[in-house]
């Protein structure tokens, strides 16, 4: 079941004249409609967010249409991150579509007791689903998982719902050892002797 939202037209009004108004610019595309301006509530929004989920399917009510959306993408302002412009892509609920979806690590790892570090590399992966199918997040017990484990994209749990788009030796995450946690990159190292010396050569050409 979808949540819903209203929108208004905004024509060609520019996003700092709709934020003047307390509202958000924002538009809605998809494969049969072209892109179209429109304007939200920033606080019907964000209730509407929670409610649905990031890959939560909203009904989008502008005047005259309402269109079966996914949030697309939120532009934020760096500093207060306040919303700036928001895309909604319009689904076809019988099509199945491509969306990012977040990983999520439960449990607490044996190997983290022990006092291994967690090395995560990939928070989400890609899937294929129909538009009512796509999951939230994908969850992965790591309780069991010792010092010098890992996982990768074949590891996580199969769902007869949606599949994965990624390959499956992708690494996901590995505990290390702390002396291996804690060890400078080597590469890093190297850069910063060879500045030091650059420094030292060029001290040395001025005198």
């Amino acid at each position: 079941m979808s949540t819903m939202l209203k929108a208004t037209s905004r024509d060609e009004l520019k996003g700092r004249k709709v934020r003047k108004q307390g509202k958000v610019p924002a538009v809605v595309y998809g494969k049969d409609i072209p892109s179209t301006p429109i304007a939200i509530n920033e606080l019907e929004f964000l209730k509407t967010l929670k409610e649905a989920g990031k890959n939560g399917i909203i009904s989008l009510s502008t005047e005259g249409d309402t269109y079966e959306v996914i949030t697309h993408d939120i532009q934020k302002e760096k500093l207060r991150g306040d919303i700036l412009h928001i895309d909604f892509y319009k689904v076809d609920m019988s099509s199945k579509m491509d969306a990012n979806v977040p990983i999520h690590l439960v449990g607490e790892a044996m190997g983290v007791t022990d006092g291994g570090v967690i090395q995560q590399t990939l928070y989400e992966v890609s899937v294929r689903s129909l538009p009512a199918d796509i999951p939230e997040s994908i969850q992965i017990d790591i309780s069991d998982m010792m010092i010098g484990d890992s996982l990768q994209v074949r590891d996580l749990p199969k769902s007869g719902t949606y599949e994965i788009n990624n390959e499956p030796e992708e690494g996901i995450m590995s505990i290390l050892a702390p002396t291996l946690a804690n060890e400078p990159d080597e590469q890093q190292e190297k850069e910063d002797k060879e500045e030091v010396q650059a420094e030292k050569e060029n001290t040395a050409e001025e005198e």
